[in-house]
């Protein structure tokens, strides 16, 4: 019996295996925000249509909030062990929910990080496994995202996995040895932002600013300066020495960075981060 609510697009549709219309096209496990960014990517982009998307999520409520949200998709708590996935749970959920992934030729995206092909190919072996190392600024369509293959991986999976993943930010092909290192980069590189974005508006309060101003205005630098560099196409050295007046006040200010070496602070933040990706890796 096929699950006439999710045909008609019922907001609260919620149905059990194989109980949905032959055009599912993604089953999406794990609800949380980066699953639900994900879904929100695929639809808007319009991807599939809502009852082509499964999500497998074990609490009610969160299923309930996802139908409400996204009216039309199907909600269950139990993997469909056919349908191509896109694995966003905890990564150390990852293998046992790969391997419900039982199909013959079935694919596989998983956005955990840490968890190596290798072992998810032990789990799912006629799987077609894709990694990948996302960031959370898909949560606001701007992810950076990095894509690997397995053995049985093909181009079309590759296509297919990075038709997803675009539709919240770029992405880009590199072999699993790299995922490491993209971890230390994009994946963290996010929070150093954010780090960055605190230390300035403490900086400026410091010097005088209300909390608000400094607030709104290091909010505003940033995006300007990320839209910028993001829409110029211009070497960011390029972009730094066009607003570097020689004797000029932001001259005094790279001047600090030089004299603590920030590209050897950053340098190092970068390798730490990776290092500890290829730990969590071995230790999984």
């Amino acid at each position: 019996m096929k699950c006439i609510k999710a045909q008609l697009g019922h907001p609260a549709t919620q149905c059990t295996n194989h109980d949905y219309p032959l055009a599912m096209q993604l089953q999406i496990v794990g609800g949380g925000k980066m699953g639900e960014a994900l879904l929100g990517g695929v639809l808007a982009k319009e991807w599939a249509p809502p009852a082509g998307v499964r999500v497998v999520e074990l609490d009610a409520d969160r299923r309930a909030a996802l139908a409400t949200s996204f009216p039309g998709i199907v909600t269950s708590a139990d993997i469909d062990p056919h349908l191509d996935s896109l694995i966003a749970v905890k990564p150390h959920y990852v293998v046992d929910v790969v391997s419900q992934i039982t199909g013959e030729g079935t694919r596989v995206l998983s956005v955990a990080a840490g968890v190596r092909i290798s072992e998810m190919e032990l789990a799912a072996p006629h799987a077609r496994i894709v990694r990948c190392m996302p960031n959370t600024p898909a949560l606001v369509g701007e992810g950076a995202s990095a894509i690997a293959g397995g053995a049985l991986t093909t181009n079309d999976d590759l296509d297919w996995a990075e038709s997803i993943l675009g539709a919240v930010g770029l992405v880009v092909r590199v072999d699993e040895t790299d995922l490491d290192a993209v971890t230390g980069l994009s994946g963290s590189g996010p929070a150093y932002v954010f780090h960055f974005a605190e230390a300035l508006i403490a900086a400026g309060i410091a010097r005088g600013l209300s909390p608000e101003v400094a607030d709104s205005l290091t909010r505003q630098t940033l995006l300007g300066a990320a839209t910028l560099l993001s829409s110029s196409g211009e070497d960011p050295a390029v972009l730094r020495q066009n607003v570097t007046s020689p004797g000029g006040t932001t001259a005094a200010g790279l001047a600090v960075f030089a004299e603590d070496d920030l590209l050897e602070l950053v340098d190092r933040v970068v390798g730490a981060a990776t290092a500890r990706s290829i730990e969590l890796g071995e230790q999984a």
